[in-house]
Protein backbone atom coordinates (compact mmCIF):
# COMPACT_ATOMS: atom_id res chain seq x y z
CA UNK A 1 0.00 0.00 0.00
CA UNK A 2 1.32 3.41 -0.86
CA UNK A 3 2.01 5.68 2.23
CA UNK A 4 0.02 8.34 2.50
CA UNK A 5 0.99 11.97 2.20
CA UNK A 6 1.72 14.04 5.54
CA UNK A 7 0.58 17.18 6.35
CA UNK A 8 2.95 19.37 8.18
CA UNK A 9 1.47 21.60 11.29
CA UNK A 10 3.20 24.36 12.69
CA UNK A 11 2.43 26.18 15.89
CA UNK A 12 3.08 30.16 16.11
CA UNK A 13 2.11 32.60 18.18
CA UNK A 14 2.66 36.32 19.45
CA UNK A 15 2.42 39.54 17.27
CA UNK A 16 1.47 39.56 13.54
CA UNK A 17 5.27 40.09 12.81
CA UNK A 18 6.55 37.48 15.34
CA UNK A 19 4.40 34.83 13.96
CA UNK A 20 5.25 35.47 10.27
CA UNK A 21 8.90 35.86 11.52
CA UNK A 22 8.58 31.91 12.98
CA UNK A 23 6.68 30.85 9.81
CA UNK A 24 9.33 32.14 7.12
CA UNK A 25 12.23 30.51 9.86
CA UNK A 26 10.81 27.13 10.11
CA UNK A 27 9.84 27.23 6.31
CA UNK A 28 12.84 29.05 5.17
CA UNK A 29 14.17 26.67 2.13
CA UNK A 30 10.60 25.71 1.23
CA UNK A 31 9.30 29.37 0.75
CA UNK A 32 12.56 30.38 -1.32
CA UNK A 33 11.57 27.40 -3.50
CA UNK A 34 7.77 28.25 -3.55
CA UNK A 35 8.43 31.55 -5.14
CA UNK A 36 10.71 31.08 -7.63
CA UNK A 37 8.21 27.99 -8.64
CA UNK A 38 5.52 30.05 -8.82
CA UNK A 39 6.89 32.87 -11.11
CA UNK A 40 8.32 29.82 -13.34
CA UNK A 41 4.64 28.42 -13.55
CA UNK A 42 3.94 32.00 -14.23
CA UNK A 43 6.47 31.98 -17.15
CA UNK A 44 4.28 28.84 -18.46
CA UNK A 45 0.33 30.63 -17.81
CA UNK A 46 1.59 33.63 -20.12
CA UNK A 47 3.55 31.60 -22.85
CA UNK A 48 0.66 29.55 -23.30
CA UNK A 49 -1.29 32.74 -24.18
CA UNK A 50 0.65 33.49 -26.78
CA UNK A 51 1.79 36.69 -24.68
CA UNK A 52 4.95 38.71 -25.61
CA UNK A 53 7.92 38.55 -22.57
CA UNK A 54 8.08 41.64 -19.83
CA UNK A 55 5.25 39.79 -18.22
CA UNK A 56 7.39 39.05 -14.59
CA UNK A 57 7.76 42.94 -14.75
CA UNK A 58 3.73 43.40 -15.19
CA UNK A 59 2.70 41.30 -12.56
CA UNK A 60 5.80 42.62 -9.98
CA UNK A 61 4.35 45.85 -10.31
CA UNK A 62 0.61 44.91 -9.88
CA UNK A 63 2.15 43.03 -6.88
CA UNK A 64 4.34 46.42 -5.75
CA UNK A 65 0.87 48.57 -5.62
CA UNK A 66 -1.24 46.00 -4.11
CA UNK A 67 0.95 45.25 -1.24
CA UNK A 68 1.43 48.97 -0.66
CA UNK A 69 -2.87 49.05 -0.33
CA UNK A 70 -2.94 45.97 1.94
CA UNK A 71 -0.36 47.73 4.60
CA UNK A 72 -3.39 49.93 4.58
CA UNK A 73 -6.05 48.13 4.07
CA UNK A 74 -4.74 45.12 6.96
CA UNK A 75 -1.40 46.18 8.82
CA UNK A 76 -2.01 43.32 10.82
CA UNK A 77 -1.86 40.82 8.09
CA UNK A 78 0.81 42.70 6.16
CA UNK A 79 2.96 42.71 8.96
CA UNK A 80 2.63 38.93 9.00
CA UNK A 81 3.07 38.81 5.50
CA UNK A 82 6.05 40.99 5.76
CA UNK A 83 7.55 38.80 8.73
CA UNK A 84 7.82 35.69 6.97
CA UNK A 85 9.51 37.16 4.11
CA UNK A 86 12.18 38.31 6.56
CA UNK A 87 12.06 34.77 8.07
CA UNK A 88 13.08 33.23 4.99
CA UNK A 89 14.95 35.53 3.76
CA UNK A 90 13.31 36.54 0.66
CA UNK A 91 11.99 39.41 -0.70
CA UNK A 92 8.93 40.68 1.16
CA UNK A 93 6.67 41.88 -2.54
CA UNK A 94 8.17 38.59 -4.71
CA UNK A 95 6.65 36.63 -1.89
CA UNK A 96 3.01 38.34 -2.07
CA UNK A 97 2.95 38.43 -5.72
CA UNK A 98 3.63 34.80 -5.51
CA UNK A 99 1.00 33.68 -3.13
CA UNK A 100 -1.48 36.22 -4.91
CA UNK A 101 -0.04 35.23 -8.24
CA UNK A 102 -3.80 33.70 -9.63
CA UNK A 103 -5.40 38.02 -9.03
CA UNK A 104 -1.93 39.09 -9.98
CA UNK A 105 -1.71 37.78 -13.19
CA UNK A 106 -5.45 38.28 -13.71
CA UNK A 107 -4.66 41.97 -13.34
CA UNK A 108 -2.44 42.20 -16.72
CA UNK A 109 -3.92 39.74 -18.77
CA UNK A 110 -7.92 40.75 -17.84
CA UNK A 111 -7.38 44.42 -17.18
CA UNK A 112 -9.57 45.75 -19.88
CA UNK A 113 -13.36 46.42 -18.67
CA UNK A 114 -14.79 43.98 -20.92
CA UNK A 115 -13.64 41.37 -23.89
CA UNK A 116 -14.03 38.00 -25.63
CA UNK A 117 -13.40 34.64 -23.27
CA UNK A 118 -10.37 33.60 -23.72
CA UNK A 119 -9.40 30.15 -24.79
CA UNK A 120 -9.05 27.99 -22.03
CA UNK A 121 -6.10 25.46 -22.12
CA UNK A 122 -5.67 24.75 -18.35
CA UNK A 123 -9.19 23.82 -16.57
CA UNK A 124 -7.77 24.91 -13.04
CA UNK A 125 -9.71 25.52 -9.80
CA UNK A 126 -11.38 23.96 -7.00
CA UNK A 127 -14.59 22.78 -5.58
CA UNK A 128 -16.24 23.81 -2.93
CA UNK A 129 -19.58 23.05 -0.68
CA UNK A 130 -21.64 24.42 1.97
CA UNK A 131 -24.19 21.95 3.76
CA UNK A 132 -26.62 23.12 6.24
CA UNK A 133 -27.44 21.99 9.48
CA UNK A 134 -30.36 20.47 8.17
CA UNK A 135 -29.18 17.94 5.57
CA UNK A 136 -26.42 16.71 8.29
CA UNK A 137 -26.61 14.06 10.43
CA UNK A 138 -25.78 16.26 13.65
CA UNK A 139 -27.95 19.06 13.09
CA UNK A 140 -24.63 21.39 12.44
CA UNK A 141 -23.70 22.42 9.60
CA UNK A 142 -20.56 20.84 7.38
CA UNK A 143 -18.40 23.21 4.84
CA UNK A 144 -15.65 22.26 2.16
CA UNK A 145 -13.50 22.33 -0.52
CA UNK A 146 -10.61 20.33 -2.31
CA UNK A 147 -8.25 23.34 -3.25
CA UNK A 148 -6.81 22.17 -6.83
CA UNK A 149 -3.93 24.32 -8.48
CA UNK A 150 -0.60 23.55 -9.96
CA UNK A 151 0.04 19.57 -9.11
CA UNK A 152 3.91 21.07 -7.68
CA UNK A 153 2.15 23.26 -4.99
CA UNK A 154 1.36 20.09 -2.99
CA UNK A 155 5.41 19.84 -1.80
CA UNK A 156 4.78 22.97 -0.25
CA UNK A 157 1.24 22.60 1.48
CA UNK A 158 0.82 23.11 5.34
CA UNK A 159 -0.78 23.73 8.12
CA UNK A 160 -0.52 26.56 10.43
CA UNK A 161 -2.14 26.94 13.95
CA UNK A 162 -1.69 30.76 15.06
CA UNK A 163 -2.27 31.58 18.86
CA UNK A 164 -1.66 35.71 18.64
CA UNK A 165 -1.28 37.89 20.73
CA UNK A 166 -4.58 40.12 19.85
CA UNK A 167 -7.78 38.22 18.11
CA UNK A 168 -8.82 34.65 17.91
CA UNK A 169 -6.69 31.64 17.32
CA UNK A 170 -6.90 29.62 14.19
CA UNK A 171 -5.79 26.92 11.75
CA UNK A 172 -5.01 27.25 8.38
CA UNK A 173 -4.12 25.03 5.44
CA UNK A 174 -2.32 26.70 2.77
CA UNK A 175 1.36 27.04 0.84
CA UNK A 176 4.45 28.11 2.42
CA UNK A 177 4.92 31.49 3.12
CA UNK A 178 1.25 32.22 2.41
CA UNK A 179 -1.36 33.72 4.46
CA UNK A 180 -4.60 31.83 4.88
CA UNK A 181 -5.95 29.62 2.22
CA UNK A 182 -8.50 27.59 4.17
CA UNK A 183 -9.36 27.75 7.44
CA UNK A 184 -11.33 28.16 10.94
CA UNK A 185 -10.85 29.72 14.13
CA UNK A 186 -11.56 29.42 17.33
CA UNK A 187 -15.34 30.50 17.34
CA UNK A 188 -15.59 27.99 14.49
CA UNK A 189 -16.00 30.52 11.90
CA UNK A 190 -14.48 28.38 8.42
CA UNK A 191 -13.67 30.16 5.21
CA UNK A 192 -12.26 29.21 1.98
CA UNK A 193 -12.03 30.08 -1.90
CA UNK A 194 -11.99 28.74 -5.46
CA UNK A 195 -10.78 30.72 -8.30
CA UNK A 196 -13.14 32.48 -11.18
CA UNK A 197 -11.92 34.52 -13.79
CA UNK A 198 -13.42 38.00 -15.08
CA UNK A 199 -12.13 40.62 -17.06
CA UNK A 200 -11.66 44.29 -14.73
CA UNK A 201 -9.40 43.22 -12.87
CA UNK A 202 -6.85 45.17 -11.38
CA UNK A 203 -4.37 45.94 -8.61
CA UNK A 204 -6.11 45.76 -4.96
CA UNK A 205 -5.81 43.03 -2.12
CA UNK A 206 -5.22 40.22 -2.94
CA UNK A 207 -7.60 36.79 -2.04
CA UNK A 208 -5.35 35.58 0.57
CA UNK A 209 -5.11 38.74 2.26
CA UNK A 210 -8.83 38.92 2.39
CA UNK A 211 -9.73 35.27 3.35
CA UNK A 212 -6.82 36.20 6.15
CA UNK A 213 -8.67 38.95 7.45
CA UNK A 214 -11.78 36.97 7.07
CA UNK A 215 -10.93 34.39 9.40
CA UNK A 216 -10.07 36.52 12.49
CA UNK A 217 -13.88 37.77 12.59
CA UNK A 218 -16.21 36.40 15.15
CA UNK A 219 -18.46 34.96 12.70
CA UNK A 220 -20.42 34.91 9.51
CA UNK A 221 -21.37 38.64 10.02
CA UNK A 222 -17.99 39.78 10.73
CA UNK A 223 -16.19 38.27 7.66
CA UNK A 224 -19.36 39.14 5.52
CA UNK A 225 -18.29 42.89 6.28
CA UNK A 226 -14.50 41.97 5.20
CA UNK A 227 -15.34 40.57 1.81
CA UNK A 228 -18.48 43.03 0.92
CA UNK A 229 -15.93 46.00 1.57
CA UNK A 230 -12.64 44.63 0.49
CA UNK A 231 -10.83 46.07 -2.60
CA UNK A 232 -10.77 43.11 -5.29
CA UNK A 233 -7.65 42.40 -7.22
CA UNK A 234 -9.34 39.49 -9.27
CA UNK A 235 -12.33 37.57 -8.74
CA UNK A 236 -12.48 34.68 -6.67
CA UNK A 237 -15.44 33.24 -4.53
CA UNK A 238 -15.44 33.28 -1.05
CA UNK A 239 -17.36 30.87 1.48
CA UNK A 240 -17.73 31.69 5.05
CA UNK A 241 -19.62 29.05 7.76
CA UNK A 242 -20.15 29.40 11.24
CA UNK A 243 -22.74 27.39 13.66
CA UNK A 244 -25.94 29.72 12.31
CA UNK A 245 -25.06 31.42 8.87
CA UNK A 246 -23.42 29.93 5.29
CA UNK A 247 -22.90 32.23 2.63
CA UNK A 248 -20.87 32.31 -0.43
CA UNK A 249 -20.11 35.34 -2.45
CA UNK A 250 -19.09 35.85 -6.35
CA UNK A 251 -16.86 38.43 -6.24
CA UNK A 252 -14.73 40.82 -7.88
CA UNK A 253 -13.56 44.43 -8.47
CA UNK A 254 -16.93 44.67 -10.79
CA UNK A 255 -19.18 43.37 -7.96
CA UNK A 256 -20.25 41.26 -5.02
CA UNK A 257 -22.79 38.68 -5.11
CA UNK A 258 -24.12 36.23 -2.37
CA UNK A 259 -26.10 32.95 -2.10
CA UNK A 260 -26.76 31.21 1.10
CA UNK A 261 -27.52 27.89 2.12
CA UNK A 262 -31.33 28.46 3.09
CA UNK A 263 -33.05 26.59 0.39
CA UNK A 264 -30.09 23.87 0.87
CA UNK A 265 -26.21 23.27 -0.12
CA UNK A 266 -24.54 25.73 -1.95
CA UNK A 267 -21.96 23.90 -4.01
CA UNK A 268 -19.34 26.03 -6.77
CA UNK A 269 -16.73 25.23 -9.15
CA UNK A 270 -14.55 27.35 -11.26
CA UNK A 271 -17.36 29.28 -13.60
CA UNK A 272 -19.49 32.36 -12.94
CA UNK A 273 -23.16 32.11 -11.86
CA UNK A 274 -23.96 35.83 -11.78
CA UNK A 275 -25.08 37.33 -14.91
CA UNK A 276 -23.32 40.75 -14.31
CA UNK A 277 -20.16 38.09 -14.03
CA UNK A 278 -21.22 36.14 -16.50
CA UNK A 279 -21.11 38.80 -19.57
CA UNK A 280 -17.71 39.46 -18.68
CA UNK A 281 -16.24 35.87 -17.78
CA UNK A 282 -12.76 36.01 -18.63
CA UNK A 283 -12.26 32.50 -20.00
CA UNK A 284 -14.21 29.99 -22.01
CA UNK A 285 -15.78 27.57 -19.38
CA UNK A 286 -13.98 24.28 -19.52
CA UNK A 287 -15.37 20.69 -19.05
CA UNK A 288 -13.90 19.81 -16.01
CA UNK A 289 -15.47 22.41 -14.26
CA UNK A 290 -18.95 21.90 -15.37
CA UNK A 291 -18.48 18.16 -14.96
CA UNK A 292 -17.74 18.85 -11.63
CA UNK A 293 -20.39 21.35 -10.77
CA UNK A 294 -23.16 18.93 -12.08
CA UNK A 295 -21.48 15.70 -9.73
CA UNK A 296 -21.24 17.95 -6.77
CA UNK A 297 -25.25 18.66 -6.74
CA UNK A 298 -26.21 15.09 -7.43
CA UNK A 299 -23.55 14.21 -4.18
CA UNK A 300 -25.21 16.76 -2.44
CA UNK A 301 -29.24 15.79 -3.28
CA UNK A 302 -29.35 13.33 -0.26
CA UNK A 303 -29.87 14.23 3.48
CA UNK A 304 -27.85 12.87 6.45
CA UNK A 305 -24.31 14.13 5.60
CA UNK A 306 -21.74 13.51 7.83
CA UNK A 307 -18.13 14.27 7.60
CA UNK A 308 -17.14 10.82 6.46
CA UNK A 309 -19.71 11.43 3.86
CA UNK A 310 -18.16 14.98 2.65
CA UNK A 311 -14.82 13.13 2.56
CA UNK A 312 -16.73 10.92 0.05
CA UNK A 313 -17.84 13.70 -2.19
CA UNK A 314 -14.16 15.16 -2.58
CA UNK A 315 -12.86 11.79 -3.13
CA UNK A 316 -15.03 11.20 -5.66
CA UNK A 317 -13.76 9.90 -9.09
CA UNK A 318 -17.18 9.25 -11.33
CA UNK A 319 -15.80 11.53 -14.33
CA UNK A 320 -12.15 9.94 -14.41
CA UNK A 321 -9.74 12.91 -15.53
CA UNK A 322 -12.80 15.75 -15.24
CA UNK A 323 -13.56 14.53 -11.23
CA UNK A 324 -13.99 16.79 -8.07
CA UNK A 325 -11.07 14.28 -6.76
CA UNK A 326 -7.97 15.19 -9.77
CA UNK A 327 -4.78 13.48 -9.60
CA UNK A 328 -1.33 14.70 -10.86
CA UNK A 329 -1.30 11.72 -13.47
CA UNK A 330 -4.79 13.26 -15.21
CA UNK A 331 -2.13 15.48 -17.01
CA UNK A 332 -4.64 18.40 -17.00
CA UNK A 333 -2.38 21.29 -15.51
CA UNK A 334 -4.15 20.68 -12.03
CA UNK A 335 -4.37 18.69 -9.32
CA UNK A 336 -5.83 18.65 -5.71
CA UNK A 337 -3.33 19.75 -3.57
CA UNK A 338 -5.32 20.10 -0.50
CA UNK A 339 -8.59 19.12 1.06
CA UNK A 340 -10.76 20.91 3.74
CA UNK A 341 -13.91 20.12 5.96
CA UNK A 342 -15.11 22.32 8.96
CA UNK A 343 -17.74 21.80 11.53
CA UNK A 344 -18.53 25.28 13.08
CA UNK A 345 -20.40 24.05 15.24
CA UNK A 346 -18.11 21.72 16.73
CA UNK A 347 -15.50 24.17 16.09
CA UNK A 348 -13.21 21.96 14.57
CA UNK A 349 -11.48 21.08 11.27
CA UNK A 350 -10.07 18.10 9.35
CA UNK A 351 -7.88 18.47 6.52
CA UNK A 352 -5.50 16.31 4.52
CA UNK A 353 -2.50 17.04 2.09
CA UNK A 354 -3.10 15.88 -1.67
CA UNK A 355 -6.15 14.39 -3.07
CA UNK A 356 -8.66 12.98 -0.43
CA UNK A 357 -8.13 9.42 -1.08
CA UNK A 358 -4.18 10.10 -0.81
CA UNK A 359 -3.54 12.24 2.05
CA UNK A 360 -3.49 11.35 5.88
CA UNK A 361 -6.18 12.97 7.48
CA UNK A 362 -5.62 15.49 10.25
CA UNK A 363 -8.19 17.25 13.00
CA UNK A 364 -7.48 20.97 13.68
CA UNK A 365 -8.71 21.70 16.61
CA UNK A 366 -8.34 24.41 19.70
Amino acid sequence: MTEKLDLERFHVKGSARAMGQQQGEALRERVQRFVEMRFDAMDGYFADRGRAGGHREKVLAVGEAAFALYADWDPAGHEEQTGIAEGAGVDPLRLYTACNMTDFRDAVILAAPEGPRLRKLVDEGCSSLMVPGARTKSGGPLAGQTWDLNPPDVAYVVAIHRTPDEGPATWSVTCSGCLTLVGINEHGLCVGTTNIKTYGSRPGVGYLSILHRAVREKDVAGARGVVEGAPHAGAHTYWLADATQQVEYEASPNGVFPRDTSEGPVWRTNHCVFDAHEKIEGEVRGESTQKRFARLGELLAGSDLDVDAIRAVFADRSDGILSINRYEEDDQGTATNAVFIGSPAEKKAWACRGPADRGEWFELGF
